[in-house]
C-alpha cells in the first residue's frame, strides 16, 4: 500500500457522504475519508457534493483507513507537527486570542503566533475586536527558532478557497445560463443576487421590460428570483475582480412582440415615464413608451427646460402617429393639440355657413365639408 506523510497534501474526488464521513477517492484498496464537520457551513449545509474535486492533507492511518484532513487540528499541532504543516502548506486551526502591536495572538496547540493585521480576513473584513476569541484557519508563513516565532496568514486560506470556488463557478454559471439566487442586497442601481457565495449584479435595467424607478418597490432582501447570465467575466487569479451580470427581463416576453395591436391614430391615457431635451416619453402599455417630440408641445421650444413644466408620473392624452416595430420607436402627438386642429376646422365651417348666401361656391369651404 502506498504510503503518506504527515501534512501530504492530495488532490482528490469525493466518491460519497455519509451521515458523518465524506469519502474519497485513493485509487487504492484502502479507503480515504475527512470528517463531513469539516466541510458544513454555518447553516449546516455540506458545501461539497459527490464528484467534487478537493484538496486535503494526510493525517493518520488506522489499519486499512486513512485519514485526511482540510485543516489540522489545534489539539494535534506540536512543534513537530506545526513544522512539517509550514514545509508542507498544511493549514492549521488555531485560536485568535488577543489584539496586539501590528496585528493578532493566535495559539495553535500549545504554540503562540503572530498574524499581522493585513493577513487577517479577506473580503468581509470584520473590525479588529471582533476576530478576538474566535476558531479560525491558517497557514504558517514564517517558522523560525525550533517554533518560537511563528507568523500565520488567514487572508491566504480565504483568498485560495475564493479562487476554488471561481474555479468551480466559472464552468457552471456561463452567458446563457438561466440560475436561481437570492437578493443580497439592494442599491439605487440595481441589486445583488447571491450566487451559491458569489455576488451577482442584477441592472435596475434588466429588472423588467416595464420601466423600474426605484428597484425596492419590486424587489426585496431574501427573495428568490430566477434570472438569466447575460454578462460573465471570471478571473480565476484575482476572484474579486470578476463580475457577473444579470437579467430578469430576459426571461420575460417582449411586449414589442404585440405592438401590432396598437394602431395609428389610437388614443391613449398614459403616464410620463421619462423626461429628455428632446421630448417626452409616455408608457402606453407596461414596457411600451412613445415619445412626443418636444415640437409638438404648447408653450414650449427647443430651449425650454421640460423638467420645470412636466413631471415624471403625470398622466397624459397621446395619439398613436408613426410606429417602428424594428426600431420599437413609436411617435406621439398630444390628444389635445388633434383636438384643436378639428376644433378649428369646425368653426371656420360654421363662419362659412353663415357667409354663405346660396349664391357663392368657396371650394376650400366644401372640401373641409367632405
Amino acid at each position: 500500500m502506498k504510503g503518506f506523510e504527515i501534512g501530504q497534501e492530495v488532490e482528490t474526488t469525493v466518491v460519497q457522504i455519509s451521515s458523518d464521513t465524506v469519502f474519497i477517492d485513493l485509487g487504492l484498496k484502502s479507503e480515504g475519508f475527512v470528517d463531513k464537520a469539516e466541510f458544513l457551513d454555518a447553516d449546516g449545509k455540506c458545501t461539497v457534493n459527490e464528484g467534487d474535486k478537493i484538496k486535503v492533507y494526510f493525517v493518520s492511518s488506522n489499519r486499512d483507513e486513512l485519514h485526511f484532513t482540510t485543516k489540522l487540528k489545534g489539539e494535534n499541532a506540536d512543534s513537530n507537527v506545526l513544522e512539517s504543516a509550514y514545509n508542507s502548506g498544511l493549514p492549521v486551526e488555531g485560536n485568535v486570542t488577543a489584539e496586539i502591536k501590528g496585528g493578532f495572538e493566535v495559539k495553535i496547540g500549545s504554540s503562540r503566533a503572530f498574524c499581522p493585521y493585513s493577513q487577517m480576513g479577506y473580503k468581509n473584513r470584520l473590525e479588529p475586536a471582533q476576530y478576538v476569541g474566535r476558531n479560525m484557519t491558517f497557514i504558517i508563513t514564517e517558522y523560525k527558532n525550533e517554533g518560537k516565532n511563528i507568523i500565520v496568514s488567514n487572508r491566504k486560506i480565504e483568498e485560495e478557497a475564493e479562487i476554488s470556488k471561481v474555479n468551480s463557478l466559472s464552468e457552471k454559471l456561463t452567458v446563457g445560463s438561466v440560475v436561481k439566487g437570492t437578493v443580497k442586497s439592494i442599491q439605487s442601481y440595481g441589486a445583488f443576487i447571491d450566487l451559491n457565495g458569489f455576488q451577482a449584479l442584477l441592472p435596475i435595467s434588466e429588472i423588467s421590460h416595464a420601466r423600474v424607478s426605484d428597484v425596492a418597490s419590486v424587489l426585496s432582501e431574501g427573495q428568490e428570483i430566477e434570472a438569466k447570465i447575460i454578462k460573465a467575466e471570471w478571473n480565476t487569479t484575482k476572484p474579486e475582480r470578476s463580475k457577473v451580470s444579470l437579467s430578469m427581463k430576459e426571461l420575460e416576453k417582449d411586449p414589442w412582440d404585440e405592438v401590432s395591436s396598437i394602431s395609428i391614430g389610437e388614443k391613449f391615457t398614459g403616464k410620463i415615464a421619462r423626461i429628455a431635451q428632446f421630448g417626452l416619453f409616455v408608457n402606453l402599455r407596461p414596457g411600451i413608451d412613445g415619445l412626443v417630440h418636444v415640437s409638438l408641445l404648447r408653450d414650449v421650444n427647443d430651449k425650454t427646460n421640460l423638467s420645470k413644466k412636466f413631471k415624471v408620473g403625470e398622466t397624459m392624452d397621446v395619439i398613436v402617429q408613426k410606429i417602428d416595430a424594428g426600431e420599437k420607436r413609436i411617435s406621439l402627438a398630444p390628444a389635445n393639440a388633434s383636438d384643436e386642429q378639428e376644433d378649428d376646422a369646425s368653426e371656420y365651417l360654421k363662419k362659412q355657413d353663415k357667409a354663405d348666401d346660396g349664391d357663392t361656391y368657396n371650394p376650400f369651404a366644401a372640401l373641409l365639408k367632405k
